[in-house]
């Protein structure tokens, strides 16, 4: 398995999608229980909710599924939200809080999953940030999440539809935070910097000074699947709407980002 594709743009602005992979090796299929062979944490279908939306973007997919290791967490183990209930690197329960597996990873393994998956995901994802900012002087990095609208292990009560993270303004010039959060609010029920702050990827690559600037941006699952639960299937009729408020959030980036009005500084979130 390769664990990472690249589909590469001359354009300004990175899609990184850590965790809409649903592969996993066979010898470590087989030591996922019933539960954690259903793969539920999967950001279902986010590859195709953001596929053709503008020639330019570079995407880099991670092909993975999260229970394998997480490309979204912190290599050395920390955890993203001190005090509230999470997932680990190698996450040992879903969601839900309840166990993955029969036979858990123990530190050898989940080193090795790191070399092997995680690794070469932030290696392509890192190469990439280097050859946009190359071309432009800056580089744009849309984290791309989705997630259950309900899940109370991780938080209370629905999500809003659009969920968007800057590490309380960390992460990316105030206008890059605006141009994706305008449309959603637009569109939907939008939070900024609310459950989800952000996660590893997001709060790593995100450097203003260094004319680096990266968001993330949690859709709640309910925005274009059928249903929140197996199969999963994709809404096309709910999707489309969606894909259209993603048009212009990308739009915005990729405007904002040549025009050279994103200043090399967060903001006081």
């Amino acid at each position: 398995m390769t664990p990472v594709e690249v589909l590469r743009g001359n354009g300004p602005v990175i899609l990184g999608q850590p965790h809409g992979g649903t592969s996993v090796p066979a010898d470590i299929l087989a030591r996922l229980n019933d539960r954690g062979r259903e793969l539920t944490d999967t950001d279902w279908h986010i590859n195709r909710l953001y596929a053709g939306l503008s020639a330019d973007l570079t995407i880099v997919q991670a092909s993975f599924h999260r229970y394998v290791i997480d490309a979204n967490r912190d290599p050395a183990g920390g955890s993203l939200y001190p005090g509230q209930n999470t997932t680990d690197l190698c996450p040992t329960t879903d969601f839900d809080g309840l166990p993955i597996w029969d036979h858990a990873p123990n530190a050898a393994e989940i080193e090795q999953r790191r070399q092997q998956f995680h690794a070469p995901y932030h290696a392509a994802l890192a190469a990439e940030i280097a050859r946009v900012k190359a071309l432009h002087g800056v580089a744009v990095v849309l984290d791309c999440h989705s997630i259950r609208s309900q899940i109370p292990f991780l938080f209370a009560g629905p999500l809003p539809l659009f969920n968007i993270g800057t590490n309380n303004g960390a992460t990316c010039d105030r206008a890059v935070a605006d141009a994706v959060f305008a449309p959603c609010f637009v569109a939907a029920d939008a939070v900024l910097n609310g459950r989800f702050k952000g996660g590893w990827t997001t709060r790593h690559y995100g450097n203003p000074a260094q004319n680096v600037h990266a968001i993330q941006l949690e859709i709640a699952q309910r925005g274009y699947l059928d249903t929140e639960s197996a199969p999963w299937a994709y809404s096309p009729a709910k999707a489309d709407p969606l894909r259209e408020t993603l048009s212009l959030c990308l739009h915005n980036l990729d405007r904002l980002a040549r025009s050279g009005q994103i200043a090399n500084g967060g903001y006081d979130a």
